[in-house]
């Protein structure tokens, strides 16, 4: 058997937290920035970390994306969203900012997993970048959801994220999670309800894809360290939620 170790101090930690308003984010800002890179070479002033960087490289060299995709924001500091945040209230009113940015510690943007992606041309807006649906902008979002990619902020799902519909803002969570969320129409907050419902390795969510076999269940975060046991035949992800337990993704080859 494989032992899993669970700290409570990752919790905080992983792919899938959660960052919003009731939830802000609670990792080291130097820790995030220690993992970050370049988005490409291209566009060294837009940072994302390592996982982050790998997975929107693959997309935009596998749809060919030949620069009419390029990123407008990723990583942005705690002062840098305070900056941001208080320059929109200035320039275009609290009600306008209230729905578009987030307030520091609210942000995705300062855990190096989010983007926001703008049509490449002369005049770009900053806060709300236009990426359409159609063309390689569709392409783009088929693609993404396959490699760990969701649309982080979908029109319909405003009352439960807090923030208005953005069509720019994509948010790395890890495969299979995006394609999970994806199909079923869920908001990042959803997808963590919906998980809380599996709570061990035989009462699981199970996806397949091809000859894997995937189990997803929550774990209650319940002291300092906790151990987990599985088949040692299963790989294992671990991420933190960001507020009481951790989410376990096991895989198994079955050919």
């Amino acid at each position: 058997m494989k032992t899993i170790v669970l700290k409570k101090e990752d919790m905080y930690k992983g792919n899938l937290i959660l960052i919003n308003k009731k939830y802000p984010i609670k990792i080291n800002e130097q820790e995030i920035m220690n993992n970050l890179v370049d988005v490409d070479n291209k566009y060294n002033k837009h940072l994302v970390n390592k996982n982050t960087a790998k997975a929107l490289r693959n997309i935009l060299n596998k749809i060919n994306s030949e620069d009419a995709i390029v990123p407008v924001s990723g990583f942005r500091s705690k002062q840098e969203q305070s900056n941001l945040y208080r320059n929109s209230v200035r320039k275009n009113g609290l009600e306008f900012t209230q729905k578009f940015v987030a307030k520091p510690d609210e942000s995705e943007h300062q855990s190096g997993m989010a983007i926001d992606l703008g049509e490449n041309k002369k005049d770009i807006d900053f806060i709300c970048p236009d990426f359409p649906y159609d063309g390689i902008f569709k392409r783009f979002r088929e693609e993404a959801k396959k490699s760990g990619f969701i649309e982080r902020y979908k029109e319909g799902k405003e009352t439960v994220t807090g923030i208005s519909k953005e069509p720019w803002h994509f948010r790395y969570v890890g495969y299979p999670h995006s394609v999970i969320i994806e199909e079923k129409g869920l908001a990042l907050e959803e997808y963590h309800d919906f998980i809380r419902k599996y709570t061990s390795v035989d009462n699981s969510y199970e996806y397949r894809h091809k000859n894997n076999l995937i189990k997803l269940f929550f774990i209650r975060s319940t002291a300092d360290i906790q151990v987990l046991h599985v088949e040692d035949d299963f790989k294992y992800e671990v991420s933190g939620n960001n507020n009481d337990g951790f989410i376990i993704t096991l895989f198994k080859n079955l050919q």
